[in-house]
């Protein structure tokens, strides 16, 4: 349930109608924007009657949300949320561009990507330390070898770093270190995970799960603010479907209808979604003309000999040619770059 209060309602009538819904058992997340505020009644509200507050002459309407998330629901906050990444903004008309390799390799290999990507004008750092592999054989990555590595790219260029929480027992280490804490696809349930996540001071950049629908996903996000992290991005990467020639199919629908359901911002994962690098393009214009928040591209300077998914992560020279393309296409949907 949701209380609309009157334009021009003051910080005293609003405290009121905020002890009103305490009274009745109910926690309360007031939203003041520039047109209206908005205080969300949260928990039961089946046995509460809307005419004890209907009947305050601030009140303008009250209105009963159907959907189980109610944090995440754009109802709950009808203008878009900007998240904060260490000065970087996420969401409104701002574009977030994420890049890096897919694994750190070496000291070396990132501050030369990071140096490059930085140039091109990304604002983001990105780089797996700890790697989610399908074959127990593969590469795992660094580890906390390569968290160190992503700390010092951050120092040498000024960029923030995003890096994957494999598991709970780093979190504390991450919570320190990093800028922005990825969640990804085979985590977006870990509800445990979640809730511990709600309890720290980093953004979160939740991925969709490979066979998640747009419910389970936003759900997802409602645990982690309503554990009490309410700075939550959410990043469509592909889900699985029977096509097999792509690594997965990404789901542009997902944009508009996150930006209807949700406030939270939406960036498109273009690499892990294809697969291909020659993909890659194609899609991240697609997903900024669709209003996307942002994007997160695998770079590598030698994709042929990488460590982990060089088959889909552009050389430095193409992610350059690719950002200058995306700087036309952003204004036109009211991004900046």
């Amino acid at each position: 349930m949701i209380i609309v209060l009157r334009p021009g309602t003051g910080e005293k009538e609003v405290k009121h109608v905020e002890q009103l819904v305490l009274a009745k058992g109910l926690k309360t997340h007031t939203v003041i924007g520039e047109g209206m505020t908005i205080i969300g009644c949260i928990g039961d509200t089946t046995s509460v009657d809307s005419r004890l507050f209907e009947v305050e002459p601030c009140v303008e309407k009250v209105m009963h949300v159907q959907e189980p998330y109610k944090l995440v629901n754009r109802a709950f906050h009808p203008e878009d949320s900007v998240i904060d990444v260490s000065g970087v903004k996420v969401g409104g008309n701002h574009l977030a561009l994420i890049a890096g390799p897919c694994s750190v390799e070496s000291e070396e290999q990132v501050i030369e990507i990071a140096r490059a990507a930085k140039k091109s004008g990304a604002n983001l750092l990105r780089g797996g330390a700890f790697k989610p592999r399908t074959s127990p054989y593969a590469f795992q990555g660094m580890g906390e070898r390569g968290l160190e590595i992503l700390c010092t790219a951050r120092k040498e260029t000024g960029l923030p770093i995003v890096t994957e929480l494999m598991s709970l027992e780093h979190l504390e280490l991450f919570d320190e270190k990093v800028d922005l804490i990825q969640i990804g696809a085979r985590n977006m349930q870990n509800f445990d995970m979640l809730k511990h996540l709600g309890q720290t001071k980093r953004p979160i950049l939740l991925k969709r799960g490979l066979n998640a629908t747009y419910e389970e996903w936003i759900m997802a996000a409602e645990y982690i603010m309503a554990a009490g992290n309410e700075n939550v991005i959410l990043c469509e990467r592909g889900i699985r479907t029977f096509e097999s020639y792509t690594r997965n199919t990404l789901d542009l629908q997902a944009i508009p209808v996150i930006k209807s359901m949700t406030h939270l911002p939406i960036i498109i994962d273009p690499s892990h979604a294809g697969g291909k690098w020659w993909l890659v393009e194609p899609m991240a214009k697609a997903a900024v003309a669709a209003g996307a928040d942002g994007l997160m591209i695998e770079v590598h300077n030698d994709p042929a000999n990488a460590l982990c998914d060089g088959a889909q992560s552009l050389k430095p020279e193409k992610y350059d040619a690719l950002i200058q393309a995306i700087t036309k296409i952003a204004p036109v949907v009211g991004k900046q770059v």
